[in-house]
């Protein structure tokens, strides 16, 4: 049998990746800890209040941080993720925040068409696939990724990495913070949320009021209709700020993506949307099993953001003026 390794926190250790890593000065010496497979595993003692404190502590931490956020990005599926991408490596000074109502992320980008596992991407997009290093194979004017999970996963943890991003799933966002601002015109100025289990029961509970947060920016792109989807745009018809949604027009690939791409706006005082929620948004057509679209648009939502914020002048994140 071989014998038991114990843990040394002063030395540095080599991750499976090649990566040395070196404990927190705060790591204590437990000599009944090791990491051995033949029987003799032990972890260091834990009691299960430092557990819930631990988790607590960092996640109201960030609520508290976060009521107050330069963007907030509402969706964290294909479009969303590369837009926070973009976003936070283009501005680390920037307190970028993603709403997602499901527990998992990554939107319909788990999977190609009809439940199949490979993506097809359309270049140019193929570019981004480069810069956060998913490998692919070429097949001229698009490229195939070899499970959709490799892209979604890969995007995921190098945003959620980024130490200026945070992500809060399993939240909705309700509504939208709407204020005239200092121009007299109807501006978004931010989001409503409630946790997502909660959204769902209005209807089998009595009130269960919300909570907000305050951004000078909101990305939203939540997709096409659905019981989450298009949430910004329809929101947008019922509040008066849009007389009605285009609606989604069938596939037709070809027009699609590039129409999603060169389209995202602002859309609104605030609001920009991104993804296949402008598809609901402007009547333009679906794209179907095919995500160069999104890529593209998430991209050009950042570039809208960031132009926003270098035209405003922002106090405790309200526009109060512009540049």
């Amino acid at each position: 049998m071989a014998p038991v390794q114990t843990l040394d926190n002063n030395k540095f250790v080599e991750n499976r990746f090649g990566k040395q890593l070196k404990p927190s000065s705060k790591s204590t010496t437990y000599d009944d800890v090791a990491e051995n497979y033949d029987g003799q595993y032990r972890f260091a003692p834990i009691q299960e209040a430092q557990v819930s404190r631990a988790m607590i502590k960092r996640y109201f931490e960030t609520m508290y941080d976060r009521a107050i956020s330069d963007v907030v990005i509402v969706g964290a599926g294909s479009a969303g993720l590369t837009c926070a991408y973009h976003l936070a490596s283009t501005r680390p000074d920037l307190k970028i925040t993603i709403i997602e109502a499901n527990v998992a992320p990554g939107g319909g980008a788990w999977l190609g068409g009809q439940l199949m596992t490979p993506m097809v991407i359309r270049k140019p997009a193929d570019r981004f696939l480069q810069e956060i290093c998913v490998s692919y194979e070429d097949e001229g004017a698009y490229v195939v990724v070899k499970h959709a999970a490799l892209f979604t996963s890969t995007l995921l943890s190098r945003v959620l990495a980024m130490p200026n991003v945070v992500m809060m799933n399993a939240t909705a966002v309700e509504d939208l913070i709407i204020h005239e601002d200092h121009a007299g015109q109807q501006r978004v100025a931010g989001v409503v949320t409630n946790w997502t289990l909660v959204a769902l029961n209005h209807d089998t509970q009595s009130c269960m009021d919300p909570n907000t947060i305050t951004c000078p920016v909101v990305v939203s792109a939540t997709g096409h209709d659905g019981p989450m989807g298009a949430f910004s745009a329809k929101r947008l018809v019922s509040a008066g700020l849009l007389k009605e949604l285009g609606n989604m027009r069938g596939l037709d690939m070809n027009r699609s993506e590039p129409a999603i791409v060169n389209n995202t706006r602002e859309v609104a005082p605030g609001l920009i949307m991104a993804g296949m929620e402008l598809s609901e948004h402007d009547g333009r057509n679906r794209m179907g099993p095919t995500f160069g679209g999104m890529i593209g648009s998430g991209i050009k939502a950042a570039h809208e953001a960031l132009r926003v914020l270098d035209s405003v002048n922002v106090v405790e994140g309200k526009v109060v003026s512009t540049i």
